[in-house]
């Protein structure tokens, strides 16, 4: 019988099994090499989630801020244009019930008509008679509003109450005053109703408001009803209308809020309100994140050199034993993938735990400050993800050199 020689597939010696055990003595062997080997990943991976999650929870406290000032605060009044003689003329009023329509549109939360008052010289005192030997002080302004200026300017009532729609209607002589005017008028106390006196009229002091976020102006001001000031002072246009807006209401505000006040000529009301988002945060925001990424990166990039650096010391300690697996029937690819898992697996450790630790910092750094703390979970995964990457490009070297060991030169000792 003649012999055919037949091909007998190679059975590598060495499986999947084999590679990871001994990738998992390779990393276990020396455990306080493994700690400093993944500190540089650690810092690096935990200042990238720490910097993007206190990115993200102090926007979230800034648009806070933001909307309760800037993004929910629109304004509107008449058109001006200049004339062959450089003044500014109206284009268009305000109509008395500006305020009743711009709050039927979907958005508006408040508005409220706020006019300056002219007093055409009369003095405002908080008694009848006047000195004339006394030296002249100057009148705290007074302004007219809607009955709900408070709520659409942020302000409080600290003393008495604001005056109503019934108090507009019917013009009666009530007015409120700002906290520095009513010390100013020495009105400490309204429940004993006070007065105040505008030339010889008599007003009565009903409330006193502060912490008018949107008109810091009114604070020392005495104000009246818009029918009052009609009535007593001749007050015949609206200054401005002012608007507390829902978040992100702006844009579609600022569309119909012309065409309510005015449906013949819209172009004469111009119309304030927020944009949809603010550009000048998001530029400052961008700004302060790339900063500190760009610190996360380089603590990456050094711990990506640290786990190069003791991988290679590793495959350099030990040559003998590459070199009897080699003997032993392991092939290049079988080497190159053992200390490759080995710093792959290193930096997956570095990217758990400075993700982990990125996370309780923002947390705790949230809860000491009274936040609420914002983290992408996508990006705490990512970021922990990202460190196995780190450990691969790390890795890719002194695999290579691990691989490219000759089993005679590594058991003679030579590398």
């Amino acid at each position: 019988m003649t012999g055919v020689a037949q091909h007998v597939p190679r059975t590598d010696r060495f499986g999947a099994g084999d590679l990871l055990a001994e990738a998992a003595a390779g990393i276990g062997a020396r455990p306080g090499r493994l700690v400093l080997t993944i500190l540089g990943t650690v810092l690096g991976i935990a200042s990238v989630v720490v910097t993007v999650g206190l990115a993200q929870t102090a926007a979230g406290q800034i648009n806070k801020q933001f909307d309760a000032v800037a993004a929910t605060q629109g304004s509107a009044a008449p058109a001006t244009s200049s004339g062959f003689s450089g003044e500014e003329r109206a284009l268009g009023t305000l109509p008395w019930d500006a305020a009743e329509r711009a709050a039927r549109l979907n958005g508006v939360e408040a508005a409220a008509l706020v006019s300056e008052v002219d007093l055409g010289g009369l003095d405002v005192a908080a008694v009848p008679v006047h000195d004339p030997s006394a030296p002249r002080v100057a009148s705290p302004a007074v302004f007219a509003t809607s009955p709900d200026a408070l709520a659409a300017l942020d302000g409080r009532i600290v003393q008495g109450r604001y005056f109503d729609a019934g108090h507009d209607e019917r013009s009666d002589r009530v007015v409120v005053l700002g906290a520095d005017a009513a010390r100013r008028l020495g009105v400490v106390r309204v429940d004993r109703q006070p007065s105040i006196f505008i030339g010889d009229r008599a007003y009565q002091v009903i409330g006193i408001f502060d912490d008018v976020v949107r008109r810091t102006d009114l604070l020392s001001a005495v104000v009246m009803p818009n029918g009052t000031a009609r009535t007593d002072l001749g007050l015949t246009t609206a200054d401005e209308l002012h608007l507390h807006l829902a978040v992100a209401a702006g844009p579609v505000v600022g569309t119909q809020l012309p065409v309510a006040l005015s449906p013949n000529t819209p172009e004469a009301i111009e119309v304030r309100v927020p944009a949809a988002t603010s550009s000048v945060q998001q530029s400052v925001q961008a700004d302060i994140n790339t900063i500190f990424l760009a610190l996360g990166g380089v603590a990456l990039l050094i711990g990506g050199v640290g786990i190069a650096n003791v991988t290679l010391l590793s495959v350099l300690e030990r040559v003998g034993e590459i070199g009897l697996r080699r003997a032993l029937g392991a092939t290049r690819r079988q080497i190159a993938a053992q200390f490759m898992v080995e710093s792959v697996v290193v930096g997956m450790l570095g990217g758990l735990v400075g993700a982990a630790l990125g996370v309780a910092v923002v947390t705790t750094v949230s809860a000491a400050s009274d936040w609420t703390p914002i983290l992408d979970l996508r990006m705490v995964g990512v970021a922990a993800m990202s460190g196995g990457l780190i450990g691969l490009l790390a890795g890719l070297y002194p695999s290579l050199k691990a691989a490219s060991i000759e089993p005679i030169s590594a058991l003679r000792g030579g590398v």
